[in-house]
């Protein structure tokens, strides 16, 4: 009996025990409960160290500012917290668009249906690049191999026979074999590790540990001023308990508390939007990565072209062919080119299609292609000629099977008395004892763009023991050429990548002219980029490196190729992007910086391996995902920009005050500080989180390189907090002069003060809503981006705005807070804070631009 024959259950049963067993699913892996996540958000490094600092303000006996930092740390807790549900949700609707698919014999004929609904007697049928979805038995077994790293740790695959166990959550990385189900969901053997494994942590992305770099820098600056106006202050004669209220209130105005959660938001929010430009993200910092891509390697069939193939041209010793409606109608005309052509052609496609699993069928008025798309087209051109392929499938006559193998790049099977062999020209005529003109014919086809199958064979005396045995002595029935069209959008994206300082590179097992030929088509070759085979790489990984290029073609490559190319590239220093689909691109997925699957076409190894998984594997999503990876790394510089710009004008009160000895009264005090931090910055921070690509966005060079770059320090410490922080402290000065206080003299106190604080805080509030907007662009004015087209910015400024108006006029707040609302000509100076920062800012840009035409 052969694998595709083996008997399986009819839908009834499989739906009666799918009913009492439930689906093919791992329980759910326990998660903290929400009142442990919770706390989680409490105790964290940032939230110790506010923990001590409230503590130190009760025992300096400041009771306000201890509660306040106490609210302070419940409500980071509370956003954190919020965010990190959002992030959770968001993952889970991610993973159910890719929903894992498994092929079964069902009511005597091989279906696809969605792995949960596996249950125990189904028969699998499985191929090289399955995801095992079930505990089973191997019932036949044709060459076959299976990962069981997850498992066992073991890194080779294991030789599988006939009665062996096989388990979810394995790989199938060749051969084929039927298989049935003994156990499913919660009974099998990865749901009992998993139950073992539930809680374990990954590793944190090299994003995460640049968060925390900057982050803990931060803070051991903060702790760092934090002392020395300690002991300033208790230098100039201030009671010990206020100097410890005025180190306390420094390290708390420059910790940034809300910093983690609203980077994580901004991630979560990335991956959703590039999920509805169907890309697929497993890993969120994946999401920056893909931003920083220098170098894209992409396969052909499927992302540069449609997948859709359709045999156009048939070539036998005898005669030839030609197909001229794309498709899989059956029922579309063959045109022979001679009159002994006609059986030559019948015998050539009826043993391209035993030799084959994929199929089409009718369904739903239209013909429907299952498995590869290759092996669909066969059975098209088989029926177009008026073979029965259903009955051919039905007959048992194939009684051994020898899987494709890339490095063989053939298969074949024994059917009745006949060895059948299809695969690639150059691994099939090499074995065919008369190939004519047949090298000839597919260098023309291939010039064409066209793939080019060879299919031979012969009859057996007895059956072979192994592939290589089968495959020798054979008499070629002919070859076939296949089109698939390429994408109309594959152009305009390869121009976007150019603009953008990405190279890309075709990496394909074609032949070298069909490559090159598509490569052509589309645009990917450059006038002077090579066409190289993969046995033609330099064996030296330095000379390797500087072979690939933007433009080159590599054909005919083996996994290891692939793999040695993304190694050569990233030893070069570049990001590289990987796409794959086979099983044997799992290691080159893996080595890049970027493993890519496709989601259509593309293997569960593959997509198991990736950090993307393309939707609709298209070449054009890729892009698409670049541009979203480079504004969600730009959003991240945003609102860091922006935190730390309030940090300057939240700091220098405190410094203005210890130079001048304590006789320069604070403009701000902590809880205006923690006010300003929690109160009105964290909405406009996560609004800019969420600010689209920019229309340039992929007309500049990758970004890459430290998130606390030279560029957010001048702009943050040098050009935008400095304008706040001279607005608010004129806000400040202003509000006395108003009240009659002149220089030399002492300064106002009581309700003056007040006065004046409420001005320099409205100044900061003012300045960190023009900052907002500011923050958008490092080099264009907010007018031109539009000042609506973040939806999320106006709304988070607006309510920034209520929130500074409440803690200023609502008595017992102001009070609290130690401010009042401003005099008129705070006001007045005040309102001056947004036009200053964004005409600031607007100077700082057009002088950058002068500079860098």
């Amino acid at each position: 009996m052969s694998v595709v024959e083996a008997a399986g259950l009819s839908s009834d049963q499989a739906a009666a025990r799918l009913a009492r067993s439930g689906p093919n699913a791992l329980p759910a892996p326990p998660q903290p409960s929400a009142v442990g996540r919770f706390v989680g958000q409490l105790v964290h490094f940032f939230a110790l160290m506010l923990w001590v600092a409230a503590g130190l303000s009760l025992l300096a006996g400041m009771p306000q500012l201890g509660v306040a930092i106490i609210v302070v740390v419940v409500l980071n807790a509370v956003f954190a917290f919020v965010q990190e549900r959002r992030a959770d949700r968001a993952a889970e609707r991610l993973r159910t668009l890719l929903p894992l698919r498994i092929t079964v014999r069902r009511d005597g004929h091989r279906t696809r249906i969605d792995a949960t609904e596996v249950v125990v007697g189904d028969v699998l049928l499985l191929e090289a690049g399955d995801r095992i979805p079930a505990d089973a038995t191997a019932t036949e077994a044709v060459g076959l191999r299976v990962d069981t790293s997850l498992l066992t740790g073991e890194s080779e695959p294991a030789d599988t026979a006939v009665g062996s166990a096989l388990h979810a959550g394995t790989f199938v990385t060749e051969g084929e074999a039927a298989a049935e189900v003994t156990a499913t969901g919660a009974t099998t053997r990865l749901a009992s590790i998993a139950r073992l494994t539930a809680g374990t942590r990954p590793p944190a992305s090299p994003l995460t540990r640049e968060l925390r770099r900057v982050v803990r820098a931060i803070a051991v600056i903060a702790v760092g001023v934090g002392g020395l106006f300690l002991v300033i202050a208790t230098g100039v004669g201030m009671p010990v308990s206020h100097s410890v209220v005025f180190a306390v209130g420094v390290t708390v105005a420059l910790v940034p508390e809300a910093l983690l959660p609203t980077v994580t938001l901004a991630l979560a929010w990335g991956a959703e939007q590039m999920a509805g430009r169907q890309v697929l993200v497993r890993h969120l910092d994946a999401v920056e990565t893909l931003g920083s891509t220098t170098v894209i390697c992409t396969d052909k069939t499927g992302t540069l072209t449609l997948n859709e193939m359709t045999v156009v041209e048939v070539w036998t010793p005898a005669g030839t062919a030609t197909v001229t409606e794309p498709g899989h109608d059956p029922t579309a005309p063959v045109t022979y080119g001679g009159p002994d052509g006609q059986d030559a052609v019948r015998r050539l496609a009826r043993a391209a299609a035993r030799c084959s699993t994929g199929y089409v069928r009718f369904i739903d008025g239209r013909w429907v292609p299952h498995g590869d798309p290759m092996e669909a087209a066969l059975d098209v051109l088989a029926r177009r000629t008026g073979v029965d392929t259903d009955r051919d499938r039905a007959d048992g006559t194939i009684r051994r099977r020898f899987p494709f193998d890339p490095r063989r790049r053939r298969m074949s099977v024994l059917a009745g008395d006949e060895v059948i062999v299809k695969g690639a020209p150059d691994a099939v005529l090499p074995r065919c004892s008369d190939p004519g003109t047949a090298a000839a014919t597919v260098t023309a086809l291939a010039a064409r763009g066209l793939r080019v199958l060879a299919v031979a064979g012969r009859t057996a005396a007895r059956e072979p023991r192994d592939a290589a045995e089968a495959e020798t002595g054979l008499r070629l029935y002919g070859l076939v050429g296949m089109e698939d069209p390429p994408r109309r959008d594959v152009g305009p994206s390869l121009d976007s990548c150019r603009r953008a300082g990405i190279a890309v590179v075709m990496v394909t097992g074609d032949h070298p002219a069909t490559a090159r030929a598509i490569a052509n088509e589309v645009g990917l070759r450059t006038p002077d980029g090579a066409v190289v085979s993969g046995a033609d790489l330099p064996a030296d990984d330095e000379a390797l490196g500087r072979l690939v290029s933007d433009g080159t073609v590599i054909a005919r490559v083996s996994p290891e190729d692939k793999l040695r190319i993304a190694q050569a590239l990233r030893s070069r220093g570049h990001v590289v992007a990987m796409t794959g689909d086979g099983v044997n691109d799992g290691p080159a997925l893996h080595e890049a910086d970027i493993g890519i699957a496709m989601g259509l076409s593309g293997t569960d190894v593959a997509r198991e391996a990736a950090d993307l998984v393309l939707l609709d594997d298209r070449f054009a999503t890729i892009t698409s995902g670049v541009e979203h990876g480079r504004a969600t790394f730009l959003n991240i510089r945003r609102f860091l920009t922006y935190h730390l710009t309030d940090n300057v004008a939240e700091l220098t009160p405190f410094v203005i005050w210890m130079l001048s000895g304590g006789n320069f009264p604070l403009a701000l005090g902590v809880l205006q500080i923690l006010a300003l931090d929690i109160g009105t910055d964290t909405w406009s921070a996560v609004a800019l989180g969420a600010e689209p690509p920019g229309r340039r966005v992929l007309e500049r060079p990758p970004v890459t390189g430290r998130l606390l770059n030279r560029s957010v320090a001048r702009r943050a410490f040098g050009i935008l907090g400095p304008t706040i922080t001279l607005v608010s402290l004129a806000a400040f000065v202003s509000s006395f002069a108003a009240a009659g206080w002149r220089p030399g003299e002492p300064f106002p106190t009581g309700s003056t003060a007040l006065t004046a604080s409420g001005a320099a805080f409205l100044a900061v509030v003012i300045g960190q809503a023009a900052n907002a907007f500011a923050c958008r662009s490092s080099t264009r004015r907010p007018g031109t981006l539009g000042w609506t087209t973040n939806r999320l910015l106006l709304p988070a400024v607006g309510i920034s705005l209520l929130i500074s108006l409440t803690v200023l006029y609502v008595p017992p707040v102001a009070t609290v807070l130690g401010q009042q609302g401003p005099s008129p000509a705070g006001w007045l100076v005040a309102l001056g804070a947004a036009p200053a920062v964004l005409g600031v800012d607007a100077l700082d840009k057009a002088i950058r631009r002068s500079r860098s035409r």
